[in-house]
């Protein structure tokens, strides 16, 4: 129950007896204030917060009002992120990269091989030995891994003392009525932007070699050839 006027006169009057009348105005002052401040809450406290770790550090806490370890440790963090996102750069890049020139790229070795693959069964000889085209399949060497696709195409690229580059190619074909083995060997000549066949050949056993390019006598025959995708057709 909060002291009434009537309760705090009372007990000043007994409070200050024997005190000469010409203190007693700093005494009533005194008292006053030390009964007005009881039970009073200290103004102006701040809330005490959590110190800033590398752990639970979300930015919230303003930089001004870090101390110096809480700004060492917003700084490294800051830095360690930074960094993972370079090295995330960096590999994206690089497999980027990697698609593009094995992959995507007109001049891939994937693309040489598929181009390959549909020259080979659009020819007439290889259907007429093999059967349906739409039934021919080509893959790499065997592995212990069933999977065709599992079946890596053996190839050799490699660039010449005249600056030429070539890309060399084998492969399996295996049809509804035969198989075979496919060669092919391209090159790029040094200045020029295209790709060029020196042979495409397929084996089929008990049968000739089918040459479906060959540089001899695709050269003889004259006239411009069409570029696509960066090979000579």
């Amino acid at each position: 129950m909060k002291p009434t006027t009537t309760n705090l006169i009372a007990t000043g009057s007994i409070a200050f007896r024997g005190v000469p009348s010409t203190l007693r105005p700093f005494h009533v002052s005194r008292y006053y204030a030390t009964q007005q401040g009881l039970g009073a809450a200290p103004q102006g406290s701040k809330s005490k917060r959590r110190a800033v770790t590398p752990f639970n550090d979300n930015g919230y806490v303003p930089w001004t009002e870090l101390s110096v370890g809480e700004k060492a440790v917003r700084a490294t963090q800051q830095s360690f992120n930074f960094g993972m996102i370079l090295v995330g750069l960096v590999l994206t890049g690089g497999v980027g990269y990697f698609l593009w020139t094995d992959v995507f790229s007109p001049d891939s070795k994937i693309s040489n091989f598929n181009r390959a693959v549909d020259k080979i069964k659009r020819d007439p000889r290889i259907i007429e030995l093999m059967g349906d085209s739409k039934k021919i399949t080509a893959h790499g060497d065997e592995t212990f891994n069933k999977w065709r696709r599992a079946r890596p195409v053996a190839s050799t690229e490699t660039t010449d003392a005249r600056g030429d580059q070539h890309i060399m190619m084998h492969f399996y074909v295996d049809g509804p009525k035969n198989n075979g083995i496919a060669r092919l060997h391209m090159v790029k000549y040094r200045g020029h932007s295209d790709f060029e066949y020196k042979y495409l050949f397929v084996d089929i056993r008990g049968h000739d070699r089918i040459y479906l390019e060959q540089e001899d006598t695709t050269s003889s025959k004259g006239g411009k050839k069409l570029s696509f995708f960066g090979v000579k057709w």
